[in-house]
């Protein structure tokens, strides 16, 4: 794999909840590879779970509908940093 930069950009600090997540085993090993490939292209390590909400925030970051129901624009990404990258 290339280290090539991924649309999950480096993940900052932030304070946490525990939330229990059951998913399909081939979608639990898709995001172990995505998260293999998150550490060697930024350098540190991460797993799975870690990427989770991040990933959550950017995906209803960009979906319009929900943003319309809320009553406001889609607010910006500030946890990626990649708010342009592959939309």
């Amino acid at each position: 794999m290339s280290a090539a930069k991924l649309r999950l950009g480096p993940l900052p600090k932030a304070t946490t909840v525990r939330l229990a997540v059951t998913m399909p085993a081939d979608l639990k090993d898709m995001l172990d590879r995505y998260a293999a490939q998150h550490s060697q292209a930024y350098g540190e390590p991460v797993d799975a779970a870690s990427l989770i909400p991040h990933m959550l925030e950017a995906f209803m970051a960009r979906d319009r509908a929900f943003s319309r129901a809320a009553g406001k624009r889609p607010p910006p990404q500030t946890t990626t940093g990649h708010a342009a990258a592959g939309s």
